[in-house]
């Protein structure tokens, strides 16, 4: 996915958190944030050093960038996903399915590929 699609800033994320608009459930917060500067989506993704070393915290990345990848989000939007501890304890499908069900709650999800 290219970086065009990514929050980096410390004061973007701040405003994506001030907003409010929050869904959560035991391993994905979801804080979700309209946006009228771009014309497509940007997320960004924080996993805490509580979950793992830096080759776990990676993976968890990686896995979630291809979960955002696999379905048509709305544009014009700005998320941040946190993941939680118990991620650990769940597979990838679940983590696809837990992740998609935030994004469909907040309603994000235009339509999926599959």
């Amino acid at each position: 996915m290219k970086k065009k699609y990514r929050v980096k800033k410390n004061n973007e994320i701040e405003e994506i958190l001030k907003n409010k608009r929050y869904s959560s459930n035991p391993y994905f917060s979801l804080y979700v944030k309209k946006q009228d500067e771009t014309n497509h989506f940007r997320y960004a993704i924080s996993v805490s050093k509580k979950i793992g070393n830096a080759v776990v915290r990676n993976r968890l990345k990686r896995q979630i960038r291809s979960i955002i990848r696999d379905f048509y989000l709305k544009d014009g939007y700005d998320f941040f996903i946190i993941a939680r501890t118990k991620i650990l304890t769940i597979s990838f499908l679940e983590m696809k399915t837990e992740l998609l069900n935030l994004l469909i709650k907040q309603n994000l999800i235009v339509k999926g590929k599959e």
